[in-house]
């Protein structure tokens, strides 16, 4: 991880400032993103950027929340400036697991936690910013800075704090060794084919039957083999929806069903059996994401139906407590809910371990761009996996990003341009500011 191919000045470059802003978008004029425990969700973004002393020279990240609690997103990044601000970009780059248990380790900040809720979410944009930063200064999208990495910087990249009775480092440099002679194969593999994606944009529970049928049309002939409904509200109408949309959808393509934690386990199971016969793909955040016991009783009781969790897991050691106890069949990371990209590495190395399939959360604003960096690294420098698995993908918010995700035939074309795809345009900044940017005036 050095940046000896770079001008000494960008490597004597510090940072200056820790740049935050409030972003929100009123997306609940539409309901779009509403379910059963978020009804009238306004997609926002706690932006923070690690600005240099060199033009030019950034790192760019942010949390994604869904409205109000965005100020106080804002306010735990606002409070992380003197923590970076003085910093070289040289020492950062260079040391990026040294980085993140900085912040992470803060005895301070992590009695807030420790390691979870917001100060945590607010340490992952940060850290999120650095990976940015870095793959920036090398020249290549994070995926694939990611990939091309030696296993052994991977593995110093990851604190292993409390998972060793799951992961140790030596399995863990282990499996990434495995897949160093099939890089290359896999790389092309991904740049010809792209990755897998499914998407939730037909099953808003706000949205009314006919227009959910329409959406579901539209997602299999744009090549989507597989959609989300949310549930969570209404048994029968839980029932009524999932018979219209496998009618309208046919056999062939897997439905998947979130509740976004909205039962209590009997409820879960009691609710679940009467969807069962719908040949449903996977429940989602059928409980508290929270109760990994519960996830475990609900996956005994359900199945066949397979159980997921993991877009508000808080940490590396609730993922380790899934996979140890068997709770669940698969699970969806976050790019913005943990502590960034090391904690997400350390998750991804768990799952390969314990044989779980990732599906990655994505759909809220810039949630698209971020994850799929992780899930294409995964594939070249971890599983060598993709055709099992999809990444979550909802087709709005994306036109203001100044990289935004390419989809193609039901799949992610894999990202070119250097860097997390975490930069948002300034019209897009000026004008969705909160709650002086022109949208919010109007």
């Amino acid at each position: 991880m050095n940046l000896a191919a770079s001008a000494p000045d960008v490597r004597a470059a510090r940072i200056v400032a820790l740049d935050t802003l409030d972003v929100r978008f009123p997306t609940s004029r539409e309901l779009d993103g509403s379910d059963a425990m978020n009804p009238d969700p306004d997609y926002s973004a706690a932006c923070a950027t690690l600005r240099t002393d060199h033009p030019g020279v950034a790192g760019h990240g942010f949390v994604f929340t869904i409205g109000r609690g965005n100020d106080v997103q804002k306010a735990a990044l606002d409070a992380l400036a003197g923590h970076v601000e003085g910093l070289s970009v040289d020492a950062i780059v260079n040391d990026l697991g040294g980085f993140a248990k900085r912040l992470t380790g803060d005895s301070q900040l992590r009695w807030l936690g420790p390691e979870k809720g917001v100060m945590h979410m607010a340490i992952g944009a940060v850290i999120n910013a650095a990976w940015d930063l870095a793959a920036r200064l090398a020249g290549k999208p994070l995926w694939r800075y990611i990939a091309e990495l030696p296993p052994e910087d991977i593995v110093a990249a990851v604190d292993f704090r409390y998972l060793s009775d799951a992961l140790t480092p030596d399995e863990a440099l282990a499996i990434l060794r495995a897949a160093v002679p099939h890089r290359q194969q896999r790389i092309e593999q991904l740049l010809a084919e792209g990755y897998p994606a499914y998407t939730t944009s037909p099953g808003w529970l706000g949205y009314g039957d006919e227009k959910m049928q329409r959406l579901a049309r539209e997602a299999v002939a744009a090549g989507f083999r597989t959609i989300k409904l949310k549930v969570g509200l209404n048994a029968a109408d839980d029932v009524r929806r999932c018979r219209l949309a496998r009618a309208t959808v046919g056999p062939d393509i897997a439905i998947a069903i979130d509740a976004n934690q909205r039962w209590d386990v009997p409820d879960a199971i009691a609710w679940l059996k009467q969807l069962i016969a719908f040949d449903i793909a996977w429940i989602e955040e059928p409980t508290s994401p929270d109760d990994i016991l519960g996830h475990a009783a609900i996956r005994r009781a359900a199945a066949p139906m397979p159980v997921s969790t993991g877009e508000h897991t808080h940490n590396r050691v609730v993922f380790k407590q899934l996979f140890q106890a068997g709770a669940v069949d698969l699970v969806q990371i976050d790019a913005a809910r943990v502590g960034g990209v090391n904690e997400n590495l350390a998750i991804l190395l768990m799952a390969a371990k314990h044989g779980v399939r990732v599906f990655p959360h994505a759909g809220g604003v810039g949630l698209c761009e971020l994850v799929q960096h992780l899930a294409m690294a995964d594939f070249v420098a971890i599983t060598g996996k993709k055709e099992d698995r999809a990444i979550e993908f909802v087709d709005h918010l994306h036109e203001h990003f100044v990289d935004p995700v390419v989809i193609r035939g039901g799949r992610y074309i894999a990202p070119l341009a250097p860097g997390f795809s975490a930069e948002m345009k300034e019209t897009s900044l000026r004008d969705y500011a909160f709650p002086h940017g022109a949208a919010w005036r109007s």
